[in-house]
């Protein structure tokens, strides 16, 4: 039989939400934020003209590997402005410390200690940060007055070291503020701040890379045919998408009977359900960072020693070969997506402290004895779901990416972009619902207190 809060599941409303005080205001914060990363992405560095950074970037990095990170951070890169880094050096930076936290027992240790453990690998994660932001900022602002100098186009006013230490410093202050203002959308917001900035940037170049698209049908260089094909295809890789994200395997859990107020034994069942993506986005993000940071400095940075001596021309060598599209690329990255499918889930999953959370309730799954057993069981179970969850990311990551190095295609159409797009557009959706959710209990709760009014003796 439904219970009520059966049915005010069911009957969730979206359209409620201008009912939801609490709830509207976590909205407008979170898009106040946005709208703040998206204006500072039109402020450039400080001796950089963004007339000629324009003119530069169109020259010499546009369809590299380079455009990726252009899309992630929402058009920054192109334009040099203070966020040109985005939160990759954070995304990097959590990698690492995760990977550390799983071999290092010290760290273990720190991570077990609960909120306060959690805290303290967030201030490393922060300090890791500022490491790979200065690393990469001096790079980049290295890169980019060799760029200007081979290319003729000198977007850098007046190079020289101070100008590479004020680009250091405003690259850095600019990912760190990048940072703050995630933390604030997924404490004061409605949760997901890094995912929703990544998000954010990717949107924000669809319009002109949609309009690159249709200009390319109106040109001829595009026929009207392959735009309807690549319009079918996004919308049936979208449903793909949602279908392999909603999926669950779900394993039955028994529970022993208990007695009843009529005095009737009965046995409770529920199902513990396994996601077939456990991991989510997150393996697609974590191998574009990692491939994404060192093609950062070798391409820009490369540029400068190029001709100069092998070391120079070995790297803008391993710049081609590492192109987005290439063979090699593409290998990384699907190698990449499959490690941290496996990693993450590791991670985030332990089969044996929900065995034992199981045994503790008196829970079992049906011909499974609890304890060991149980664990084994949910590991090998869990295993399974992450290979298809693998293969199903890699897929989508890596098939569309194969046609937009062979077909010209704008990147946003690309299998990642989709996927982050998609993927945060579900979270940030349950997220509501779920505040929306609360909000009625809470409405609940205080009608029938109404109705009950006070009780006398």
């Amino acid at each position: 039989m439904a219970t009520r809060a059966d049915k005010i599941g069911a009957n969730l409303d979206l359209t409620k939400i201008g009912q939801a005080t609490e709830l509207k205001k976590r909205i407008w914060f979170t898009i106040g934020a946005l709208i703040v990363f998206r204006l500072l992405s039109f402020i450039p560095l400080p001796g950089v003209d963004p007339t000629l950074m324009a003119e530069l970037y169109q020259s010499q990095a546009q369809g590299g590997v380079l455009d990726i990170f252009n899309t992630f951070s929402g058009g920054s890169l192109e334009r040099m402005s203070l966020i040109a880094l985005g939160v990759m050096p954070y995304i990097t930076a959590s990698i690492v410390v995760q990977m550390a936290s799983a071999l290092s027992p010290t760290l273990a240790a720190i991570k077990k200690e609960g909120e306060s453990g959690r805290k303290k690998l967030n201030q490393y994660t922060r300090y890791g940060a500022v490491a790979l932001a200065i690393v990469q900022g001096y790079a980049m602002a290295a890169g980019l007055e060799a760029q200007s100098l081979s290319s003729g186009v000198s977007a850098v006013v007046d190079p020289g070291m101070m100008f590479r230490i004020g680009a250091v410093i405003s690259l850095v202050g600019g990912t760190l503020f990048l940072m703050w203002i995630g933390e604030q959308i997924t404490s004061r917001g409605i949760g997901n701040g890094i995912s929703l900035i990544i998000m954010a940037g990717i949107v924000a170049q669809s319009p002109r890379h949609l309009a690159q698209l249709f200009e390319q049908g109106r040109t001829g260089q595009m026929s009207g045919l392959t735009i309807a094909i690549i319009a079918i295809g996004l919308f049936a890789l979208v449903l793909f998408i949602c279908f392999m994200e909603m999926a669950q395997r779900r394993i039955l859990v028994q529970y022993p009977k208990r007695q009843t107020k009529q005095g009737v034994m009965q046995a409770d069942r529920s199902h513990l359900p396994l996601k077939v993506n456990t991991a989510n986005v997150i393996p697609p993000i974590f191998a574009s960072s990692l491939l994404l940071m060192p093609l950062t400095i070798t391409q820009l940075a490369g540029q400068r020693a190029a001709g100069e001596s092998a070391w120079g021309d070995f790297i803008i060598q391993l710049n081609t070969w590492l192109q987005h599209g290439s063979p090699l690329y593409m290998a990384l990255y699907g190698v990449g997506i499959i490690f941290f499918c496996f990693f993450y889930v590791s991670v985030v999953f332990n089969p044996e402290e929900t065995a034992d959370n199981l045994k503790k309730q008196g829970g079992f799954v049906p011909g499974i004895r609890p304890g060991k057993n149980t664990a084994t069981y949910l590991d090998y179970v869990l295993t399974r779901i992450t290979v298809i969850g693998a293969a199903y990311l890699t897929l989508i990551c890596l098939v569309p990416e194969y046609f937009i190095a062979r077909a010209g295609i704008p990147f946003y159409v690309g299998g990642t972009s989709l996927l982050i797009v998609v993927n945060v557009t579900i979270d940030t959706v349950t997220q509501i619902q779920s505040h929306l959710l609360a909000h009625q209990y809470a409405d609940l709760i205080k009608k029938s207190k109404l109705k009950g009014g006070p009780r006398r003796r």
